[in-house]
């Protein structure tokens, strides 16, 4: 019996990019080494090894500058079909991933030369990127000190994915100003730098080997050339307008991928066994929410593609992300319930990706305040302090 997958699905209006095909080539290798990851809460550090020689690294750095050229439909397409294969590796590599696109929007739409040594650097050297954005967010984390020629750092940065194979740690420190209120400045902590280290605390539900260790910052010094922006704390600035915009269509395609490979998984599952009018209404109802993912996905790519970030692209991508989260996991409790017990073995890898989709629950805006975002957005009220 034949039955159209939700890769299919998802791809029957788009060409596959040199991103996508290379994660073809690849995924064999990561859906090796999945299981054994989950296991053992171990970093996916072969896999990173893998993204590294296929030109993964560099897949998003501007031609110009030495990398792939790929843009951030191609981008999550990747890291879509990654998530396939191996959950863990395409959060992991999200972060890298808008970590890198980011700079490279700004470069080619804002003519910004100041990240183009950091894009080239990614390009020459692979260096991997990391983000404690989830820990930091809009309003800010950890202490910094001025000093004469810069900053000392104290912080401890959490859910800081990919942080054993990292370089450069893209995060930020609050100043206390003299009336009491605080700024964050934003810098890149080299990983090898006196003063910084790698607690292993990621012991997780789901996402096991996405190496979500906490980062500590122990009187790191960061010199004045180092910070690249100062920002008032609690308060959203462009440049935040600008990683949410883009960030996002990138985290969420993971969990749009391990949606998809979860149905396709109970499809499976459910075609050898006696099937009824319950499992056709299962898998109709499966099908239902993921394609409102899907649709939801596609929505968040199409407003990244405006190259306009703003409050209210903010708005949208944050409404795209909540219908994910909302209908991703939907499907994946119904590809439970479709497979039936063999569902609940851990050698089928669904029970793993009903695991893996809960992480979509906590990456901001979550549920509270992206309602509240959206609710002022549409009474025309600020959401300058709305995070």
């Amino acid at each position: 019996m034949a039955h159209s997958s939700s890769v299919d699905n998802a791809e029957t209006h788009s060409h596959a990019s040199p991103a996508a095909e290379i994660a073809r080539t690849l995924s064999s290798a990561f859906a090796d080494n999945a299981g054994h990851i989950d296991a053992t809460d171990t970093f996916v550090a072969d896999n990173y090894r893998l993204l590294q020689e296929a030109g993964l690294v560099e897949i998003g750095v501007p031609l110009e500058l030495g990398g792939g050229g790929a843009n951030v439909t191609e981008l999550a397409e990747m890291l879509r079909i990654i998530a396939h294969a191996c959950p863990s590796t395409a959060l992991a590599f999200s972060m890298h991933t808008h970590q890198v696109a980011i700079p490279a929007w700004r470069w080619q739409h804002q003519k910004l030369a100041a990240v183009e040594p950091l894009l080239k650097r990614v390009a020459a050297e692979k260096l991997i990127l990391l983000s404690s954005g989830g820990s930091d967010w809009i309003g800010g984390s950890g202490k910094a000190v001025k000093v004469d020629g810069g900053y000392r750092i104290s912080a401890r940065k959490i859910f800081t994915s990919g942080a054993n194979a990292g370089n450069l740690l893209m995060t930020g420190a609050m100043v206390e100003n003299d009336d009491g209120s605080h700024n964050v400045i934003h810098f890149a902590a080299p990983m090898k730098a006196e003063g910084v280290s790698v607690v292993e605390t990621w012991k997780a539900m789901g996402m096991r080997g996405t190496g979500s260790n906490d980062v500590i910052f122990d009187n790191l010094f960061i010199p004045d050339s180092g910070v690249a922006l100062s920002r008032k704390a609690g308060e959203w600035h462009p440049l935040f307008q600008i990683i949410s915009t883009i960030a996002f269509p990138l985290i969420y395609a993971v969990y749009l991928g391990v949606a998809e490979s979860a149905r396709d998984i109970a499809v499976g599952l459910a075609g050898k066994k006696p099937l009824s009018a319950h499992s056709f209404n299962l898998a109709g109802r499966m099908d239902t929410n993921l394609r409102a993912a899907q649709l939801a996905h596609q929505w968040m790519v199409n407003i990244a593609a405006r190259n306009a970030p703003s409050a209210t692209t903010v708005n949208e991508t944050m409404i795209g992300r909540s219908l994910i989260a909302e209908h991703a996991i939907k499907a994946v409790d119904l590809a439970m319930e479709l497979a039936g017990g063999s569902g609940f073995y851990r050698d089928n890898r669904l029970e793993q990706r009903f695991r893996d989709i809960q992480g979509a629950r906590y990456h901001p805006l979550q549920q509270g305040p992206q309602a509240h975002y959206a609710g002022a957005m549409a009474l025309g009220q600020p959401v300058d302090h709305i995070f």
